[in-house]
């Protein structure tokens, strides 16, 4: 009886053992979870980007050998594209060149729906634009670097003519936001200000009641018209 207990004992610590090994190797470890949610991904391939509420690229873009080109077909309104993934707090970097005169933007935020014809109903924009050859008169908060109709960039900023690369990215980490132009800081901002705010509630925005309401989104690239080029597109979660 003795020798019977023992052995059943046995057996029972073994199996024990086999299930916190098991429930080990299953779990990862902080460490790694950290390296998988901060690397830089490109989003240089057809697959990363399809048309605001369609199921693929439409025919005003195209992105083939390392370039996303827009035609500048799409008119005013239905030829945005959108990222195939939402993002919430991040790093998006990105070179791009414009036509002369030229009128387009990068957001972030963008709530997809079909209540909405375009990014700009939800989402934050950085204007990109040629600032020089554009042939209306434009005001500050239209320009390029400027969170659009919200906060002007740094009068200071360096933008390369029509035809050069240019070299921009977007940080939003809880909150706060900046925008780069060519290695300079241009735009700073703090989205749970009072100052934020206020910019929200006083005019542009009025008839868009949806804008900035949310912190997680898709990115996207404007088609304004105008031929636009974009290389090195890529994004990190922060």
């Amino acid at each position: 009886m003795k020798r019977r207990i023992v052995i059943i004992g046995m057996v029972l610590l073994i199996g024990a053992c086999k299930n916190t090994e098991k429930k080990t190797v299953e779990i990862p470890t902080a460490k790694e979870a950290q390296i998988v949610t901060t690397e830089w991904v490109e989003l240089m391939e057809p697959s990363d980007w399809r048309g605001y509420n369609q199921e693929s690229l439409p025919s005003n873009w195209s992105i083939k050998d390392g370039v996303i080109e827009c035609y500048g077909e799409g008119g005013d309104v239905g030829g945005d594209i959108i990222s195939t993934e939402t993002y919430e707090n991040f790093e998006f970097a990105f070179e791009w060149k414009i036509t002369k005169g030229g009128n387009s933007g990068a957001f972030y935020h963008v709530v997809e729906d079909t209540i909405y014809h375009s990014p700009y109903e939800t989402g934050p924009e950085y204007q990109l634009l040629d600032d020089v050859g554009f042939e209306e008169p434009i005001e500050d908060w239209q320009k390029t670097g400027a969170n659009y109709a919200m906060h002007i960039a740094n009068e200071n900023k360096t933008l390369k003519p029509v035809g050069e690369w240019n070299t921009s990215k977007i940080i939003f980490n809880k909150g706060k936001a900046e925008h780069w132009l060519n290695g300079q800081k241009i735009v700073e901002f703090d989205k749970n200000s009072q100052d934020w705010k206020e910019k929200r509630n006083s005019g542009k925005w009025n008839d868009y009641p949806d804008y900035g309401k949310t912190n997680d989104g898709y990115l996207a690239l404007q088609d304004h018209g105008a031929g636009v080029w974009f290389r090195n597109v890529r994004v990190k979660r922060l």
